[in-house]
Protein backbone atom coordinates (compact mmCIF):
# COMPACT_ATOMS: atom_id res chain seq x y z
CA UNK A 1 0.00 0.00 0.00
CA UNK A 2 1.26 3.96 -0.78
CA UNK A 3 2.42 5.28 2.30
CA UNK A 4 0.19 7.88 3.77
CA UNK A 5 1.44 10.88 2.42
CA UNK A 6 0.76 15.25 2.79
CA UNK A 7 2.51 16.63 0.33
CA UNK A 8 2.52 20.92 -0.12
CA UNK A 9 2.38 22.14 -3.48
CA UNK A 10 2.87 25.85 -4.14
CA UNK A 11 0.46 26.56 -6.64
CA UNK A 12 1.78 30.08 -7.76
CA UNK A 13 1.29 33.48 -7.63
CA UNK A 14 -2.35 33.10 -9.22
CA UNK A 15 -2.43 32.36 -12.89
CA UNK A 16 -3.17 28.39 -12.76
CA UNK A 17 -0.73 27.75 -15.90
CA UNK A 18 1.83 28.74 -13.71
CA UNK A 19 2.10 25.87 -11.10
CA UNK A 20 4.96 23.60 -12.02
CA UNK A 21 4.28 20.16 -13.52
CA UNK A 22 5.98 18.36 -10.14
CA UNK A 23 2.55 20.71 -8.46
CA UNK A 24 -0.21 19.71 -10.92
CA UNK A 25 1.04 16.19 -10.48
CA UNK A 26 0.63 16.11 -7.13
CA UNK A 27 -2.66 17.25 -7.20
CA UNK A 28 -3.74 14.70 -9.58
CA UNK A 29 -2.55 11.69 -7.42
CA UNK A 30 -4.51 13.13 -4.07
CA UNK A 31 -7.22 11.80 -2.35
CA UNK A 32 -8.15 14.83 -1.02
CA UNK A 33 -6.99 18.04 -2.12
CA UNK A 34 -6.71 21.32 0.72
CA UNK A 35 -6.66 24.44 -0.69
CA UNK A 36 -7.61 28.12 -0.23
CA UNK A 37 -10.27 29.66 -1.99
CA UNK A 38 -8.79 32.84 -0.84
CA UNK A 39 -5.27 32.64 -2.44
CA UNK A 40 -5.49 29.98 -4.87
CA UNK A 41 -7.04 29.96 -8.07
CA UNK A 42 -9.92 27.43 -8.87
CA UNK A 43 -8.34 26.71 -12.36
CA UNK A 44 -5.64 24.75 -10.12
CA UNK A 45 -8.42 21.90 -8.94
CA UNK A 46 -8.78 21.11 -12.87
CA UNK A 47 -5.97 18.62 -12.44
CA UNK A 48 -7.58 16.46 -9.73
CA UNK A 49 -9.00 13.55 -9.83
CA UNK A 50 -12.33 13.51 -10.45
CA UNK A 51 -13.33 11.25 -7.33
CA UNK A 52 -11.14 13.45 -4.94
CA UNK A 53 -12.03 15.17 -2.03
CA UNK A 54 -11.92 18.85 -2.32
CA UNK A 55 -11.47 20.92 1.16
CA UNK A 56 -11.46 25.11 1.03
CA UNK A 57 -9.36 25.76 3.78
CA UNK A 58 -10.42 29.49 4.11
CA UNK A 59 -12.05 29.41 6.73
CA UNK A 60 -10.40 26.38 8.51
CA UNK A 61 -7.66 26.81 11.12
CA UNK A 62 -4.94 24.23 11.45
CA UNK A 63 -6.96 22.21 13.73
CA UNK A 64 -10.10 22.44 11.20
CA UNK A 65 -7.20 20.75 8.52
CA UNK A 66 -5.82 17.93 11.51
CA UNK A 67 -8.38 15.53 11.45
CA UNK A 68 -7.52 15.07 7.37
CA UNK A 69 -4.19 14.58 8.33
CA UNK A 70 -5.41 11.99 10.88
CA UNK A 71 -7.54 10.13 8.13
CA UNK A 72 -4.94 10.02 5.98
CA UNK A 73 -2.85 8.26 8.46
CA UNK A 74 -4.96 5.86 9.37
CA UNK A 75 -6.86 5.12 5.77
CA UNK A 76 -3.41 5.24 3.76
CA UNK A 77 -4.34 8.51 1.66
CA UNK A 78 -2.32 11.45 0.17
CA UNK A 79 -3.56 14.71 0.96
CA UNK A 80 -2.28 17.54 -1.78
CA UNK A 81 -1.88 20.99 0.42
CA UNK A 82 -1.97 23.69 -2.02
CA UNK A 83 -0.60 26.61 -0.81
CA UNK A 84 -0.47 30.03 -2.70
CA UNK A 85 3.00 31.12 -4.01
CA UNK A 86 5.71 29.44 -2.57
CA UNK A 87 5.13 26.94 0.72
CA UNK A 88 8.36 27.95 2.19
CA UNK A 89 7.57 31.87 2.29
CA UNK A 90 5.05 32.56 4.80
CA UNK A 91 2.95 29.06 4.25
CA UNK A 92 3.33 27.71 7.56
CA UNK A 93 4.19 24.68 6.85
CA UNK A 94 6.69 24.28 9.40
CA UNK A 95 4.08 23.74 12.10
CA UNK A 96 1.84 21.28 9.89
CA UNK A 97 4.90 19.17 8.90
CA UNK A 98 5.49 18.70 12.79
CA UNK A 99 2.17 16.98 13.24
CA UNK A 100 2.59 15.19 9.79
CA UNK A 101 5.63 13.90 11.24
CA UNK A 102 3.64 13.13 14.37
CA UNK A 103 1.13 10.91 12.89
CA UNK A 104 3.69 8.81 11.02
CA UNK A 105 3.21 10.58 7.53
CA UNK A 106 5.40 11.02 4.65
CA UNK A 107 5.63 14.64 3.47
CA UNK A 108 6.72 15.72 0.13
CA UNK A 109 7.16 20.25 -0.62
CA UNK A 110 6.65 21.14 -3.86
CA UNK A 111 8.34 24.79 -4.60
CA UNK A 112 5.80 27.24 -6.49
CA UNK A 113 6.60 30.81 -7.83
CA UNK A 114 6.80 33.19 -5.73
CA UNK A 115 4.67 36.76 -6.57
CA UNK A 116 7.90 38.77 -6.59
CA UNK A 117 9.23 36.52 -9.54
CA UNK A 118 6.48 36.76 -10.98
CA UNK A 119 5.38 40.49 -10.38
CA UNK A 120 9.53 41.15 -12.14
CA UNK A 121 8.69 38.90 -14.98
CA UNK A 122 5.35 41.11 -15.57
CA UNK A 123 7.19 44.08 -15.61
CA UNK A 124 10.26 42.34 -17.52
CA UNK A 125 13.13 43.16 -14.46
CA UNK A 126 16.10 41.70 -13.53
CA UNK A 127 15.99 42.09 -9.47
CA UNK A 128 20.19 42.11 -9.83
CA UNK A 129 21.49 44.39 -11.70
CA UNK A 130 24.97 44.53 -11.88
CA UNK A 131 26.88 46.90 -10.40
CA UNK A 132 23.40 48.43 -8.93
CA UNK A 133 22.31 45.48 -6.81
CA UNK A 134 23.42 41.77 -6.17
CA UNK A 135 21.04 40.93 -3.19
CA UNK A 136 17.24 40.86 -2.28
CA UNK A 137 15.49 41.29 0.52
CA UNK A 138 12.05 39.15 1.27
CA UNK A 139 10.24 40.66 3.99
CA UNK A 140 7.36 42.60 5.55
CA UNK A 141 6.69 45.55 7.77
CA UNK A 142 6.83 44.82 11.22
CA UNK A 143 3.76 45.67 14.03
CA UNK A 144 1.52 42.91 11.81
CA UNK A 145 -0.67 40.13 13.20
CA UNK A 146 2.42 37.77 13.57
CA UNK A 147 5.47 39.39 15.50
CA UNK A 148 8.80 39.53 13.67
CA UNK A 149 12.12 39.41 15.42
CA UNK A 150 13.80 42.45 16.47
CA UNK A 151 16.33 42.76 13.61
CA UNK A 152 14.06 42.76 11.53
CA UNK A 153 12.88 45.78 10.66
CA UNK A 154 12.34 47.81 6.86
CA UNK A 155 14.25 50.70 8.43
CA UNK A 156 17.32 48.12 9.25
CA UNK A 157 17.26 46.35 5.79
CA UNK A 158 17.17 49.60 3.83
CA UNK A 159 20.05 50.58 5.03
CA UNK A 160 21.96 48.27 2.70
CA UNK A 161 19.79 49.75 -0.22
CA UNK A 162 19.35 46.30 -1.73
CA UNK A 163 16.45 45.51 -3.54
CA UNK A 164 13.44 44.66 -1.33
CA UNK A 165 10.07 42.80 -1.86
CA UNK A 166 8.22 43.79 0.79
CA UNK A 167 4.79 41.76 1.70
CA UNK A 168 1.77 41.79 3.74
CA UNK A 169 2.16 45.46 4.01
CA UNK A 170 -0.13 47.56 1.81
CA UNK A 171 -2.30 48.17 4.71
CA UNK A 172 0.24 50.54 6.00
CA UNK A 173 1.62 51.72 3.38
CA UNK A 174 2.28 55.49 5.37
CA UNK A 175 4.51 53.30 8.14
CA UNK A 176 5.84 51.54 5.34
CA UNK A 177 7.07 54.33 3.08
CA UNK A 178 7.96 56.11 6.51
CA UNK A 179 10.55 53.88 7.47
CA UNK A 180 11.93 52.94 4.07
CA UNK A 181 12.82 56.96 3.57
CA UNK A 182 14.47 56.80 7.02
CA UNK A 183 16.56 53.75 6.42
CA UNK A 184 17.86 55.38 3.75
CA UNK A 185 16.23 54.68 0.59
CA UNK A 186 15.94 57.99 -1.24
CA UNK A 187 13.16 59.48 -2.34
CA UNK A 188 13.18 58.82 -5.93
CA UNK A 189 13.87 55.35 -5.81
CA UNK A 190 11.70 53.46 -8.08
CA UNK A 191 8.84 51.29 -6.90
CA UNK A 192 6.45 48.48 -8.73
CA UNK A 193 3.42 47.62 -6.67
CA UNK A 194 1.75 44.47 -7.50
CA UNK A 195 -1.81 43.73 -7.00
CA UNK A 196 -3.05 40.06 -7.36
CA UNK A 197 0.22 39.41 -9.51
CA UNK A 198 -1.07 37.29 -12.51
CA UNK A 199 -4.64 37.04 -11.60
CA UNK A 200 -7.12 38.24 -14.64
CA UNK A 201 -7.66 41.37 -11.94
CA UNK A 202 -4.18 42.33 -12.11
CA UNK A 203 -3.04 45.88 -11.42
CA UNK A 204 0.74 46.76 -11.74
CA UNK A 205 1.65 50.30 -11.07
CA UNK A 206 5.11 52.31 -10.28
CA UNK A 207 5.60 55.18 -8.46
CA UNK A 208 8.61 56.03 -6.03
CA UNK A 209 9.15 55.36 -2.21
CA UNK A 210 8.05 59.49 -1.76
CA UNK A 211 4.69 58.26 -4.00
CA UNK A 212 4.08 55.36 -2.27
CA UNK A 213 1.37 56.31 0.07
CA UNK A 214 -0.17 58.02 -2.75
CA UNK A 215 -0.35 55.64 -5.01
CA UNK A 216 -1.31 52.56 -2.67
CA UNK A 217 -4.15 55.00 -1.32
CA UNK A 218 -5.20 56.35 -5.01
CA UNK A 219 -5.81 52.44 -6.06
CA UNK A 220 -7.46 51.29 -2.85
CA UNK A 221 -5.20 48.63 -2.23
CA UNK A 222 -4.50 47.10 1.03
CA UNK A 223 -4.80 43.35 0.53
CA UNK A 224 -3.11 41.16 -2.11
CA UNK A 225 -0.17 43.23 -2.70
CA UNK A 226 3.50 43.47 -2.77
CA UNK A 227 5.90 46.63 -3.56
CA UNK A 228 9.44 45.70 -4.94
CA UNK A 229 11.55 48.78 -3.87
CA UNK A 230 15.24 49.74 -4.88
CA UNK A 231 17.26 51.55 -7.40
CA UNK A 232 17.76 48.43 -9.73
CA UNK A 233 14.55 48.72 -10.85
CA UNK A 234 15.12 51.68 -13.15
CA UNK A 235 16.60 52.40 -16.45
CA UNK A 236 20.21 51.23 -16.19
CA UNK A 237 23.21 50.96 -19.11
CA UNK A 238 25.39 47.92 -17.03
CA UNK A 239 26.43 44.58 -18.25
CA UNK A 240 27.33 41.63 -16.68
CA UNK A 241 30.53 40.48 -16.20
CA UNK A 242 29.46 36.64 -16.94
CA UNK A 243 28.87 37.06 -20.75
CA UNK A 244 31.37 39.77 -21.24
CA UNK A 245 34.09 38.26 -23.96
CA UNK A 246 36.56 38.84 -21.55
CA UNK A 247 34.81 36.41 -18.67
CA UNK A 248 36.29 33.49 -18.89
CA UNK A 249 35.35 29.86 -17.09
CA UNK A 250 35.10 26.25 -17.68
CA UNK A 251 33.21 26.17 -20.65
CA UNK A 252 34.97 29.47 -22.84
CA UNK A 253 38.47 30.95 -22.99
CA UNK A 254 38.77 35.02 -23.07
CA UNK A 255 39.12 37.19 -25.89
CA UNK A 256 42.57 38.69 -24.81
CA UNK A 257 41.89 42.80 -25.71
CA UNK A 258 38.52 42.66 -24.00
CA UNK A 259 40.24 40.98 -21.20
CA UNK A 260 42.20 43.43 -20.78
CA UNK A 261 39.23 45.66 -21.31
CA UNK A 262 37.32 44.12 -18.22
CA UNK A 263 40.26 44.29 -16.00
CA UNK A 264 41.21 48.12 -16.99
CA UNK A 265 44.50 47.45 -18.44
CA UNK A 266 45.55 49.05 -21.71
Amino acid sequence: MTPATVVFVGAGPGAADLITLRGARAIARADIVVWAASLVHPDVLEHARPDAEIVDSAQLPMEGVLPLYERAARDGLTVARVHSGDPALWGAIGEQITQCRKLGLAVEVVPGVSAFTALAATEQLELTVPEVNQSVVLTRLEGGKTPMPERESIRAFAAHGSTMAVFLSAARSRVLQDELLAGGYPPNTPVVVGYRVSWPDELVVRCTVETLTETTRRHKLWKHTLFLVGAGLGEHDTRSHLYHPGHFHGHRRADPAARRQLKGER
